[in-house]
């Protein structure tokens, strides 16, 4: 891997980092500026950090962010029922939330969303992980249940999200290949 993993500042690079998140995601314009302001807005929580992927030249090529999981956030407000009705509704507590993982696609399957995801994870103080993906066989769900990651609740919806989420759980460390 070509990249350099480091500390991001992401409210100073949020739109480099947008930028990403669209060609990755493949989000519109509307979609990216009310992102702009939930990823500022998240950085200003307790624990909140960010790790880039730098290319030799400089250039974001992914990022990941996180944060201590609070049940009183939106997110968490929204995936409880689903993992309550799973008897899985403790992993809201003292967990460790991947908010967003995103790589370039000319930069992915090279490795960069493995060392974001477990270099920040390595880091937290909390015991376990837990996060939301889209509830489809994808990369990115192969990778993170090959870093332990196991289905917690599966065709969560949120509102305005055009396709189901399912939610997952790891206990920290994260399992090396």
């Amino acid at each position: 891997m070509d990249l350099v993993i480091g500390p991001l500042d992401l409210s100073a690079h949020v739109d480099e980092a947008l930028a990403v998140q669209a060609v990755a995601f493949g989000l519109g314009p509307d979609e990216v500026a009310v992102r702009r302001q939930i990823v500022l807005r998240h950085m200003t929580y307790p624990g909140a950090r960010a790790l880039g992927a730098t290319t030799p030249e400089g250039d974001l090529a992914g990022f990941v962010y996180g944060m201590p999981n609070d049940r009183a956030h939106w997110w968490s407000t929204v995936v409880e029922p689903y993992l309550r009705a799973q008897h899985n509704d403790a992993w809201l507590d003292d967990s460790f939330v991947i908010t967003e993982l995103h790589v370039h696609p000319a930069h992915q399957n090279r490795g960069a969303g493995r060392a974001l995801i477990t270099t920040i994870t390595d880091s937290a103080a909390q015991p376990r992980s837990i996060l939301s993906a889209i509830d489809i066989e994808s990369p990115a769900r192969g990778l993170y249940r090959s870093l332990g990651y196991t289905d917690l609740a599966r065709q969560v919806l949120f509102p305005s999200a055009p396709r189901p989420y399912a939610v997952m759980g790891a206990h920290l460390p994260l399992r090396r290949p």
